[in-house]
């Protein structure tokens, strides 16, 4: 079937086709008959013979004909004998050409032609030729302004003399920049029927988002047996769409899903994602036995909107819920989402008036430690008045104020058995601010807080000493007072000259000590506070005093540096915090991110080094170390980095280890990795990723995607193997899963819900580009 720029050309082929004599083409606007060897006149009718050709003013677009009859009373016109029409993008060929004036219809019979797809295409499917694609029909009519009905013909983007793949059907009706209705449509892959449908619906937008169907994948895995993957994409307009997918599973059943994305202004966009799984029982023999699943039914949402209100008002939502944790790691193929043990719900409604802000939030998120063991939190709602800083006057002092109302949800669940602490908090907390920056090179930032807390329920504090207890309906209240100044500085650098260098001009090099002194006074009843977020954990009392220190180069990059003139490439920083009270060190969550329940009390955090090292946008190293000097070690160790090369090769990688207080025999230690390369035109490409549990000596999971990309067509290939977490009700304990997908140029493929292919197929095209 011919592609939009095709069915434009036919349109203006049919405007050239009414230029029949002399003496009427001269008097079209823009063209002109411009040869002819023989012209015979017989009353009315007028023939032209021998190379007749009819030729635009720019001499872009050209006509020719070996024999053109016109009657000027019936006022039709018949051309014969090598009919072509060229322009710079097409050509096209046909026997025959019959065209009415009067009634603006015609006829091509035995039509061909090529036409130029476009810069929006994959040119890597097309090598070192043109992205053209090819058409061809027996009869192809004009029978209305923009309507077209072809009969008998076909559609391909190959050029070899048998293509790799084509579309042909029996009628095609085209209605020009909007669809196509073509009936008997089947799909040949090397001359070889593959794919049938009596009727399908193929759109013709000019905006390159088409509605359609998308390529089906195909798959195989342990759990799931063979897998087949469809989607039908739905471009409603330019600022919505929607995706339906669906999937069948030999051993497992069947999932359907949706997606609908949209963009209603500047600030207001939002995609929803469901998916419906209906499993049938299934049985497994591995290592751990025979096992038998059961039938279920499981569902997964996900959403992300916003939206821009009246009054300033702005409201946010996400949702990322799933019905069985057990079923989202056993059927997800992304690691973001196999890996991911929590469930959330959130809304949000703020609004900003001058220095004023309100905020309405419900939010809830539900961590498993096990398919049975659960622990949900969060705030049902939460209610937040603030007032922006403001200077006083003309002194350097300077107000705010913020205000909250929680009802803050705590379910534990254990199986059957379920623990409510939820409770409801309210907390006032004004301060005054008094800056001093008037040296470039030190800074003051002092300030003095007040922190006045009711909560409607208490806790009756363990006999053990340990953190929680038994809730009360007894109320409770807490104030102090929060007394700080942060220090940044003095600042010392020296500045180089490097000439010779070839990374850079200069060099600078800045070291910025950093001091803060924070004294919280002390409040009763600490062990009869609930806690149940971080807030809560405030240890009163206490003087902290955080020390230290961050070394920076900065090169200045010589002229025609592909990245910024200046860059920082190093920066290395190490801070400790002291506190008075040994005890207030095992709350201090910013000293202790990893490692605080447990721990015996110290009067000094862990060492803190953090540094990174950039060289250029392609390539950088991030580290974290927390060394425990009271254990000798490290407790914690994050190194992450990643290089590109040019455009064709991409690395990134992590290692990180963390030591828990209640079991430092067993650390957390993983490391990942993931390597992406593509060739020069994108026509060769793959990935290759893995996590490993260094701890366990496991294989988490390891991934490799690779396609390729032929001339009109191309492939892609995953293979993953995946070792499940240790629950109970995993039926295998290793899942190995294969997916293949095809993509014919102009047609595009997609990921499943499911994440196959990483969510990337390496692919695209302008059939059912699902791009906004």
């Amino acid at each position: 079937m011919p592609s939009i720029p095709t069915l434009r050309v036919l349109a203006l082929l049919l405007v050239l086709a009414a230029l029949p004599v002399a003496a009427h083409a001269q008097q079209v606007p823009g063209f002109k008959l411009s040869r002819q060897l023989k012209i015979e006149i017989d009353g009315s009718k007028f023939r032209f013979l021998g190379e007749v050709e009819m030729t635009d003013d720019a001499g872009k677009q050209k006509f020719f004909a070996d024999q053109v009859d016109y009657d000027t009373e019936t006022r039709l016109m018949v051309a014969t004998g090598n009919v072509v029409y060229t322009s710079p993008q097409t050509r096209i060929a046909a026997e025959r050409l019959e065209f009415n004036l009067d009634t603006k219809v015609g006829t091509f019979h035995n039509a061909t032609g090529s036409t130029y797809l476009g810069d929006k295409v994959d040119k890597s499917f097309f090598g070192t030729q043109e992205p053209d694609a090819l058409f061809y029909g027996e009869v192809i009519e004009k029978v209305g302004p923009k309507r077209y009905k072809i009969t008998r013909g076909g559609f391909t983007s190959c050029v070899q003399p048998t293509p790799r793949w084509e579309l042909v059907s029996s009628t095609s009706l085209v209605e020009l920049d909007e669809y196509a209705i073509m009936k008997n449509t089947v799909l040949k892959v090397k001359g070889v029927p593959m794919f049938y449908l009596p009727v399908m619906y193929y759109p013709i937008q000019g905006d390159d988002r088409a509605t359609g169907f998308l390529l089906p994948t195909y798959g195989s895995s342990v759990i799931r047996g063979p897998s087949v993957s469809n989607a039908f994409f739905w471009a409603i307009n330019r600022s919505q769409d929607a995706t339906v997918y669906h999937d069948w599973f030999a051993k497992r059943g069947q999932g359907v899903g949706g997606e609908y994305r949209y963009v209603a202004g500047r600030g207001s966009q939002g995609n929803v994602t469901t998916y419906y799984l209906k499993e049938k029982e299934a049985t497994y023999t591995s290592s751990l036995g025979s096992v038998t699943t059961p039938a279920a039914t499981n569902y997964e949402i996900r959403a992300n909107v916003a939206q821009v209100l009246p009054l300033g008002l702005r409201a946010r939502g996400n949702v990322d819920y799933f019905s069985s944790v057990v079923t989202r790691a056993t059927f997800n193929q992304n690691p973001y989402d196999w890996s991911s043990r929590t469930r959330s719900v959130r809304g949000n409604i703020s609004g900003n008036w001058g220095r004023q802000s309100v905020s309405a939030t419900y939010d809830t998120t539900e961590l498993f430690y096990s398919d049975t063991n659960s622990s949900l939190q969060g705030g049902t709602p939460r209610l937040s008045y603030s007032l922006a800083q403001s200077r006083i006057g003309k002194t350097p002092i300077y107000y705010s104020f913020n205000s909250e109302h929680v009802s803050i949800a705590r379910i534990d669940k254990d199986g059957d058995r379920e623990l409510d602490s939820s409770l409801n908090r309210f907390d006032v907390n004004p301060t005054i601010r008094v800056p001093f920056n008037k040296l470039p090179y030190l800074t003051f930032n002092s300030s003095i807080s007040y922190h006045y807390t009711r909560y409607d329920k208490s806790y009756v504090p363990q006999a053990n000493g340990r953190l929680g207890g038994i809730p009360e309906d007894a109320p409770l209240t807490r104030s102090y007072w929060d007394l700080r100044t942060d220090i940044v500085g003095p600042k010392f650098s020296r500045v180089w000259d490097t000439p010779n260098n070839g990374y850079g001009e200069k060099y600078k090099h800045t070291i910025e000590p950093t001091f803060t002194v924070q004294r919280l006074t002390a409040f009763d009843n600490y062990d009869r506070i609930p806690k149940l977020e971080g807030y809560d954990f405030t240890y009163g009392g206490t003087t902290r005093i955080a020390y230290g220190i961050v070394n920076r180069f900065t090169a200045k990059r010589r002229s025609g540096a592909s990245t910024a003139r200046t860059r920082d490439f190093l920066t290395v920083g190490l801070t400790q915090s002291y506190y008075s009270d040994p005890q207030a060190s095992l709350y201090d969550f910013g000293a202790f991110p990893l490692n605080f329940f447990g721990r015996a009390p110290s009067n000094f955090s862990p060492i803190n080094l953090g540094a990174a090292f950039a060289p250029s946008e392609k390539t950088s190293i991030t580290t974290r170390l927390d060394w425990d000097d009271r254990a000798g070690e490290f407790q914690s160790i994050r190194i992450n980095g990643t290089y590109a090369l040019s455009q064709w090769l991409d690395v990134n990688g992590g290692w990180s280890q963390r030591k828990f207080s209640f079991d430092p025999t067993r650390p957390d230690n993983f490391f990942n990795a993931s390597t992406s390369f593509r060739t020069r035109g994108n026509r060769l490409g793959g990935t290759y990723s893995f996590y490993y549990d260094i701890g366990r000596s496991v294989m988490l999971d390891q991934r490799i995607v690779g396609y390729y990309n032929a001339q009109c067509c191309g492939i892609v290939v995953e293979y993953q193997q995946y070792n499940f977490p240790q629950f109970s009700t995993f039926s295998v304990p290793q899942d190995r899963r294969f997916n293949i997908g095809f993509t014919l140029a102009g047609l595009g493929t997609f990921s499943n819900f499911l994440g196959a292919f990483g969510g990337n197929t390496g692919t695209s095209g302008s059939f059912g580009n699902r791009s906004f």
